[in-house]
């Protein structure tokens, strides 16, 4: 099934932290290709420390042949190999941050996952990446494509374009 993930980094170099992210995943054995990589964005913090750094993110879809609650375990994983720690407050800083935004169109609500991911459509940090692979994708839960969602946000200008490649 068709699997995304959004990638975010704040702490250190963050291009690298995405790039060994993404290598990361893509080396684990449920994914397949093909492999979409959007543009990598920076954007301001949102609801982080004071003084906190912009972020670079970036969207990563590819073929998972696997359970979902095991990719959740999986990017948690590569999380804590690239130095981010479970007990760390909610939106602070960190090296690298992955959210799984979808598995197809499946659709589960427990303690530990939420597909699609629950905020997604109302974060242009999530879909302006999204918008470079897949415009016309109908995310499970809305009726509009990425692109309609991402032109009725109001546009911040907090989402600027970092890098082409990565």
């Amino acid at each position: 099934m068709r699997t995304a993930v959004a990638l975010g980094s704040n702490l250190g170099d963050r291009l690298e932290n995405l790039r060994a992210a993404r290598k990361a995943i893509i080396d684990l054995a449920d994914v397949k290709p093909p492999i979409l990589s959007s543009a990598v964005y920076e954007t301001e913090p949102i609801g982080c420390e004071p003084g906190a750094a912009k972020f670079l993110n970036a969207v990563i879809e590819f073929e998972y042949h696997g359970d979902p609650a095991s990719s959740l375990e999986q990017l948690i994983g590569i999380e804590e190999l690239l130095g981010r720690k479970r007990d760390h407050l909610k939106n602070v800083s960190r090296t690298i941050d992955l959210d799984l935004l979808y598995c197809g169109d499946r659709r589960i609500t427990d303690e530990r996952l939420q597909l699609p991911h629950p905020r997604m459509h109302l974060r242009e940090f999530v879909l302006r990446p999204l918008a470079d692979i897949r415009p016309d994708l109908v995310l499970p839960a809305e009726k509009k494509t990425v692109t309609e969602l991402l032109t009725n946000l109001n546009d911040s200008g907090t989402v600027v374009r970092f890098a082409e490649s990565w």
